[in-house]
C-alpha cells in the first residue's frame, strides 16, 4: 500500500513558500512575466530586428540582380560596334547604375557636340570632355547614395541593439531585486526566474545585432567593390569619349 503521508517538515515548507515551484521559462512566459518597461524594450527590439532582415533581404535581392545587369551590360558595351546604336538602344531601358552612367554621358556628348568637332579648338574640347566626365561622377555618386540607403539602419542596430537590450536587463534586475526584498524570500528559486527574464532582453539585443553587423559589414564590402567597378568604367569611357572628341 503505497504511503501518501505528507512529512510534517514539507508540509510547513510548502505553507511557508519554501520549496520549489515549477516556473515556465519558455520566451513567451519570460516576456509575459517580465516588468512593462522591459516588455517594451523587448518589443522595440523585436520589431528592430524583423525591419534588420527585411533590409537584409532586400540588399541581398538588389546586389545579386547588381552583379547579374552589371555583367551584361559590359559584355553588350565592349561588344557594340557604335556608341550612338547602343545608347538608342539601351536608353529608354538603363535600370542600373553602370548603364545609367552611359547614358548620362551620351546624352551629355549629345547635347555638347558641336557640328564639326574636328574644327573646334582645344579649349571647346577639353569643356566638353570635363563635362562629360562631371556628369559621370554625378551619375554614379547619386546610384551609390541610392545603394547605401539602409546600410547606416544596420550599422545603428549593430552597434545599438546590444546596449539597448542590457538597459532592459538592468530594469528587469532592479524590479526583481524590488520584487525579493518586498517578498523577503532570497532562495535561488524565486530569484533565476526574475533574473533570466530581465537577461532575455540582452538575448533579444544580441539576436537584432549579430545579423545587423555581419550583413553591414559584407554589403558595405560589396559596395566598395561595386563603386571602384563604376569608377574603372567611367574612366575607360572617358579614355574612349577624349578619342572620338580629339579624333
Amino acid at each position: 500500500m503505497v504511503n501518501t503521508a505528507v512529512d510534517p517538515v514539507q508540509a510547513s515548507e510548502i505553507a511557508s513558500g519554501s520549496v520549489p515551484v515549477a516556473h515556465d521559462m519558455s520566451f513567451i512566459s519570460m516576456f509575459l512575466h517580465a516588468d512593462p518597461v522591459v516588455q517594451a524594450v523587448m518589443l522595440m527590439l523585436l520589431v528592430a530586428s524583423f525591419w534588420a532582415w527585411a533590409t537584409i533581404f532586400d540588399k541581398w535581392l538588389t546586389f545579386r540582380a547588381l552583379k547579374g545587369k552589371t555583367a551584361k551590360f559590359e559584355s553588350d558595351f565592349w561588344a557594340s560596334e557604335a556608341l550612338d546604336k547602343f545608347h538608342e538602344r539601351i536608353k529608354k531601358r538603363a535600370n542600373h547604375p553602370m548603364a545609367l552612367i552611359f547614358v548620362a554621358a551620351m546624352d551629355e556628348w549629345f547635347r555638347s557636340r558641336i557640328r564639326d568637332i574636328g574644327a573646334a579648338n582645344l579649349s571647346q574640347k577639353l569643356g566638353i570632355r570635363e563635362r562629360i566626365n562631371q556628369v559621370m561622377i554625378v551619375t554614379r555618386n547619386r546610384e551609390i547614395e541610392k545603394l547605401e540607403s539602409g546600410l547606416g539602419f544596420l550599422a545603428t542596430i549593430g552597434s545599438s541593439a546590444p546596449f539597448i537590450g542590457l538597459f532592459g536587463t538592468v530594469l528587469g534586475i532592479m524590479h526583481s531585486f524590488t520584487s525579493i526584498a518586498q517578498s523577503k524570500n532570497t532562495s535561488l528559486v524565486s530569484v533565476a526566474p526574475g533574473i533570466a527574464e530581465a537577461l532575455f532582453a540582452t538575448a533579444i539585443g544580441l539576436f537584432a545585432a549579430i545579423p545587423a553587423v555581419i550583413a553591414y559589414n559584407k554589403f558595405s564590402g560589396e559596395l566598395d567593390k561595386f563603386s571602384g567597378k563604376l569608377e574603372d568604367f567611367s574612366v575607360e569611357f572617358s579614355m574612349l569619349m577624349s578619342r572620338q572628341i580629339e579624333g
